[in-house]
């Protein structure tokens, strides 16, 4: 029998995450981000299933960080165009920008002038990065203004050129930084003329004012929440992987006996322990404390102990009907229907959820459900 530990993936509840992103920017186009293997869920698997929403539905284009990752979902069969968001690493990359037909961002002088100098057979889509406040990657306002002029000049090997920036607080209440961000956005989109894509998935969520005329939602896609505080258009996402595991053993301690390494938990009356198949070495993360949930035959539990490399403790004491076999969720949908969000997981482990959801290893089992929609 195979170890039980398995991350379900439901690409029906993909969908409609990134349906109710197009609902939320009606007059925007919806650029898919997928990049980190889709955030661990499955880039090929969840391209090709947003690629079978009806036409006029599906993206039109999506995103990932790199070249690598972009040829796996051309070798996938995916076919819709695809943005390099960090753009090339090194010059000799654009032979296989222009094979592969991606899409390019830019954001470094040096990539300008790699692609003038390697004068593509047909013209390029480029997305120009401006540096509006993240102070990551980008053209200053300034700069940007210089090189815009200089790729509209070459229209025999760059096209549709587009505005990017990125928001360092979208996420945030506090909406004074973003807002600084936004109008330098748009008073230079203004004076160029051009259209823009700003809002991630924060944005996309949560401020209609910076949806332009792209929005990339990213983790939202996969049912997780990116605001600080939680607003009707988050609680309608979906949980798209729930990561499902099983008790293989039994601990009945009295109290004051320890469990785990270092005996960091101890019971605090008679207590029932169960032992579940996943740990750290399956990606779960090890800075989980006392207590962080989990649901435990559909019913709410708590672990107790650290995490060990393949398995972990649960402090199953007030559900009676626990034992070998029963059902683990250690985040997403139960099978009775009850759902623990990533989100409250992260927030156990002193991280986000995009750490938790793009760290589940290779090693535990996809299992995508929703393939014949």
């Amino acid at each position: 029998m195979a170890r039980p530990l398995v991350a379900d993936i439901d690409l029906d509840a993909l969908r409609h995450n990134y349906c109710l992103a197009r609902e939320l920017a009606p007059h925007s186009q919806a650029l898919a981000v997928i990049k980190a293997d889709a955030y661990g869920h499955g880039s090929v698997a969840c391209a090709a299933a947003l690629e079978s929403l009806p036409a006029g539905v599906r993206p039109p284009a999506f995103a990932v960080a790199s070249i690598e990752e972009a040829e796996a979902l051309r070798e996938g069969h995916i076919e819709a165009p695809i943005v390099l968001l960090e753009g090339i690493f090194e010059a000799g990359e654009l032979a296989r920008v222009e094979a592969l037909g991606l899409w390019l961002a830019v954001h470094s002088e040096w990539q300008v002038k790699a692609l003038l100098l390697h004068r593509p057979a047909r013209p390029i889509p480029v997305w120009l990065k401006v540096d509006s406040g993240m102070h990551r990657l980008g053209f200053t306002p300034e700069e940007a203004i210089d090189v815009w002029k200089r790729l509209i000049d070459s229209p025999e090997y760059v096209t549709a050129v587009q505005l990017m920036s990125h928001f360092a607080t979208a996420d945030a209440v506090d909406d004074g930084y973003f807002r600084q961000q936004l109008a330098c956005m748009r008073e230079l989109a203004q004076r160029l003329d051009v259209p823009l894509c700003l809002a991630n998935s924060p944005a996309t969520l949560a401020w209609p004012e910076a949806h332009g005329a792209w929005v990339r939602p990213g983790v939202m896609l996969y049912g997780s929440d990116p605001l600080e505080v939680a607003s009707d258009a988050t609680r309608r996402l979906k949980p798209v992987m729930t990561l499902r595991s099983e008790i293989i053993a039994m601990r009945d301690l009295k109290a004051g006996e320890a469990v785990g390494y270092a005996g960091r938990w101890q019971a605090p009356r008679t207590s029932r322990i169960a032992v579940v198949a996943c740990g750290y070495g399956d990606g779960y993360d090890r800075h989980a404390v006392d207590g962080t949930p989990v649901l435990v035959a559909g019913q709410p539990a708590g672990i107790a102990g650290k995490v060990s490399m393949d398995m972990l403790t649960v402090d199953v004491t007030d559900i009676p009907e626990a034992g070998i076999g029963t059902e683990v969720v250690l985040w997403g949908q139960a099978s009775n229907g009850r759902v623990l969000s990533v989100d409250s997981v992260a927030r156990h482990c002193d991280t986000i959820s995009y750490t938790l959801l793009t760290g589940v290893l290779p090693r535990v089992p996809r299992r995508y459900l929703g393939l014949g929609t």
